[in-house]
């Protein structure tokens, strides 16, 4: 019977802890951030709910509006969904991915206004 070495059995070890933490994480609940457009900063929340493998949830917005988000994902840690608005007539479609760290979800959110990609960091905190 041959042994592993230890450096394989270092880095199979690592793998499987991150995967039962990554396993055990839970993106419900509501996340904050601040977001700054045309040098205005702006309270920004998420409301997600993870059902199964299911994620859903809202971003309220303005007039007491609620926007569902859509084809929402988690797994692994990994988090990503789009949100669709409309504005004088035009949808906005944005796309948010990240990564759920504790009470943390950091990552990009990727949108297109009048044919221009543009792209931006996004943290935002888990309410306690």
């Amino acid at each position: 019977m041959k042994y592993l070495p230890a450096a394989v059995l270092t880095v199979l070890s690592l793998v499987l802890v991150t995967s039962v933490l990554a396993a055990d994480a839970d993106p419900t609940g509501t996340w904050k951030w601040t977001a700054t457009f045309n040098n205005q900063s702006r309270e920004q929340t998420l409301k997600l709910k993870l059902d199964g493998d299911k994620l859903t949830g809202s971003m309220p917005g303005r007039n007491n509006s609620e926007t569902q988000i859509e084809d929402g994902k988690f797994e692994g840690g990994k988090i990503s969904f789009k949100v669709t608005r409309e504005f004088n007539g035009n949808k906005f479609t944005s796309s948010y991915t990240g990564e759920l760290k504790d009470d943390t979800i950091k990552g990009k959110i990727e949108s297109e206004r009048n044919g221009e990609k543009t792209s931006r960091d996004w943290e935002a905190k888990r309410e306690k």
